[in-house]
């Protein structure tokens, strides 16, 4: 067996018995410790599908991220209070069911990241980085101007959506809900790394001259794969704001698309599991170091450079080898 495949084995055992563990020891802070770190996993392995297979540079993936969650928060503050979302000329009523929000999400981060593609593809190296990241900030500025839903204070959803058959109260359901959705895109990404559209994708990324030669439209495949890693992006962000029961523009700032990357980079870029273990790392980094200093994203960034210079295959190259065998 594959020494990266034993590494995957053994990353989702961890992300299970953890929260096992918290749920028999009554220790529900652990249980929200390790459903957010599956959750920025989501997020990672969203952007990994632009970044690690198309080679897609983006720094504003916040934008798919926030609106997923602001999907989330909107559907559901109108199902609480029993109003409707839209009145004329249909009425259009808010919903707190997850798999309806989830679709929801999905399709209208999918159809931005179609919009922002198709016109930041047209450019590529830094002018893509600003372009993604301009595209994010107005987001980011459009909500904070939004008072009908908090503005730039943010908007609570009192009570987490409903999952049929669930109490996504119960942190320790809500987590196994939020895991199966993991396993569920990790299996859909592995199968869309090796598929024949994965492997265009990835000679497009590394010789854009030779998948035109033989038919291949590079432009179309990158705006498909982003296009995904959106859809992906928005699907963490809505169930983001219901681990949180809270969403605000903070989730469309450039520092959220910024976590999102390095999440993709301490773990592999390019590895399908890479991003769970960037986010799970990121997570722990964040609550043993935070209770220590204020300022310890200074130890991250200081974790960021050791990968960067020493482990350039992130925590997966440095462990499973560049091979991955």
């Amino acid at each position: 067996m594959r020494r990266e495949t034993l590494l995957d084995a053994a990353l989702l055992l961890l992300l299970l018995a953890v929260p096992l563990w918290a749920w028999a020891a009554d220790e529900p802070f652990r249980i929200t410790l390790a459903t957010r770190a599956v959750i920025l996993a989501l997020a990672g392995i969203g952007l990994n599908v632009a970044l690690g297979l198309g080679g897609l540079i983006s720094l504003g993936h916040a934008a798919f991220f926030g609106l997923g969650g602001y999907v989330a928060g909107v559907l559901a503050y109108h199902a609480q209070s029993y109003t409707p979302l839209a009145g004329w000329p249909v009425v259009i009523e808010g919903t707190d069911l997850m798999p309806l929000i989830w679709l929801l999400a999905i399709g209208l981060s999918a159809l931005l990241a179609l919009a922002i593609g198709a016109l930041s593809l047209r450019t590529s190296g830094v002018y893509f980085i600003m372009i993604t990241l301009a595209f994010a900030q107005m987001l980011f500025y459009f909500a904070v101007s939004w008072p009908a839903y908090g503005g730039e204070d943010g908007l609570s959803i009192y009570v987490r959506n409903r999952f049929a058959g669930l109490n996504t109260m119960d942190p320790i359901q809500f987590y196994a809900i939020c895991y199966a959705v993991l396993l569920a895109v990790l299996f859909a990404v592995a199968r869309l790394a090796r598929s024949p559209f994965g492997l265009a994708l990835g000679a497009a990324r590394q010789n854009e001259e030779r998948v035109q030669a033989v038919g291949q439209e590079p432009y179309r495949l990158r705006l498909v794969a982003f296009v995904i890693s959106g859809a992906i992006t928005g699907l963490a962000g809505a169930l983001f704001a219901d681990l949180n029961r809270f969403v605000s523009p903070a989730m469309f700032s450039w520092q959220t698309s910024g976590e999102i990357m390095v999440f993709v980079i301490l773990g592999g870029v390019g590895r399908v599991f890479g991003p769970v273990a960037g986010a799970a790392l990121f997570v722990l980094l964040e609550h043993l170091l935070g209770g220590i200093s204020a300022f310890w994203h200074a130890w991250l960034g200081l974790a960021l450079l050791v990968v960067v210079l020493f482990a350039r295959g992130g925590l997966y190259g440095l462990l499973a080898g560049r091979g991955g065998g």
